[in-house]
This record gives C-alpha cells, sequence and structure tokens, in this order.
C-alpha cells in the first residue's frame, strides 16, 4: 500500500495572532509561513509524488503553492475530510480565552468525549479524516501502484488523529502528538499495519531551546504556531 506523506501547513496569521481559526475564512500564511512553504519543493524534492490531496481552506492551499508551481505536471485534489475540525462557536477565538471554558478540560484529558458546540466532536473529525485517508489509499495504489508515494496537506489537529489511527492509540492519547506548522509526517501503509517514520520533520531544531517564556502543559488545540 502507499505511502502517506502528511504536511500541516505554514504558519498562518490565526497562529501568530493566538487564534483558534477553524473554517474561518480568509486566514491566510503569515510572512514566515510563506516561506516555509516556499522551502517545500526542495524538502521533498526526492520524492516521486503520485498525488497531492490538499484540504480547501485558504492556509493550506497556499501552503501547496510552491510545490505544484514545481510540479505542473500533478494536479491537485481537493477534499473537505481532511479540513479543520469544525470548532463551531469556538472558531475565531482567542486560545487563551478559551483556557477558562469547561470544555478545554476535556480538550485536553479526554478528548473523545470532547464536542464543540455549534460544531462537531473530535470524534468525528477523527472518522472523517482517516476515512480520506483509506480511500485515497486505495484510490492511489489502484491508478499508481503499491509502492506509490502521496501527499496530503492539511492541520494539526487533523494530522495528530490520522497519526494516533495509525499507531493504534486512542484518541484521548492524541494530545500527545506535536505536529509544528509546515512539517511532515510520513506513514507507510501496509496490508498488515501501518508505519510511523516520521513524525512531525521541519529539518529546524530550535523549537528544542528552552524558551524565555516555557510552553504551556497544556496541548495547543489546533496545532500552535510553532517555534517562535
Amino acid at each position: 500500500m502507499p505511502t502517506l506523506i502528511l504536511v500541516r501547513h505554514g504558519r498562518s496569521t490565526a497562529n501568530t495572532a493566538g487564534l483558534l481559526a477553524g473554517w474561518t475564512p480568509g486566514v491566510a500564511l503569515d510572512e514566515r509561513g510563506a516561506e516555509q512553504a516556499a522551502a517545500l519543493p526542495g524538502r521533498l524534492d526526492a520524492l516521486p509524488l503520485a498525488e497531492i490531496v490538499v484540504s480547501p481552506l485558504q492556509r493550506c492551499q497556499e501552503t501547496m503553492r510552491p510545490l505544484l508551481d514545481a510540479r505542473p505536471d500533478l494536479t491537485p485534489r481537493t477534499d473537505d475530510r481532511i479540513g479543520e475540525c469544525h470548532y463551531g462557536d469556538w472558531s475565531g477565538r482567542k486560545l487563551a480565552e478559551l483556557k477558562d471554558e469547561p470544555l478545554m478540560e476535556v480538550v485536553q484529558t479526554h478528548p473523545s468525549a470532547a464536542a464543540f458546540p455549534g460544531g462537531e466532536s473530535l470524534r468525528e473529525m477523527q472518522t472523517r479524516a482517516v476515512a480520506a485517508v483509506r480511500d485515497w489509499n486505495a484510490r492511489v495504489e489502484s491508478e499508481h501502484g503499491p509502492d506509490a508515494v502521496y501527499l496530503m496537506c492539511s492541520h494539526g489537529d487533523i494530522i495528530k488523529s490520522i497519526v494516533a489511527d495509525a499507531l493504534g492509540l486512542h484518541l484521548d492519547l492524541f494530545q500527545r502528538v506535536s505536529v509544528e506548522p509546515c512539517s511532515v509526517t510520513a506513514i507507510r501503509y501496509t496490508r498488515l499495519r501501518p508505519y510511523l517514520v516520521r513524525l512531525g520533520e521541519t529539518g529546524d531544531l530550535a523549537s528544542l531551546a528552552p524558551r524565555e517564556t516555557p510552553p504551556d502543559d497544556d496541548a495547543p488545540v489546533g496545532g500552535g504556531a510553532g517555534a517562535p
């Protein structure tokens, strides 16, 4: 079965503003995010990509633009199922304000029970994302062969939930996974089991350095902004 390359979108204006973007329209890459996207073609140069599947949201479409310009033979496929979690009434709100919401503790410690008001549950999010991966695995294998490599550009919580599924982790453990903006995660699917062969690869170790303000103990809902 194929190898899936998961790319989180580059850093966005919502990431730097500390907002939970969700499906809010008009959320673009910031200057650093655009630089991250511009570096992607070189980082992925050795990979013979069979397909590129993209979330419909602007920040993912912008992240893929330099890669698609470098590979004009590929036509991007948009799939709503790998779009960001529908955070409902939380969309567009500041993460600092959401920390005091009782639901946030559930999101952090028991995410399989978390459902966003006016939106969807994290279980529903994972179900649709994993279904998209299974469908695309079958399609890519049928059209390009079992050794094909394809790419999906998506969002932090989506990618974390797909990784949890690949590792056989309960969704309640998915907050232990971290993927920074424009990071590359690779999962090799086989007939018997998936193998996680890369996780959150950026080639940049700056995020491991001590910070003046220590990172919060809670997992960043939506994925966080990455290294300062």
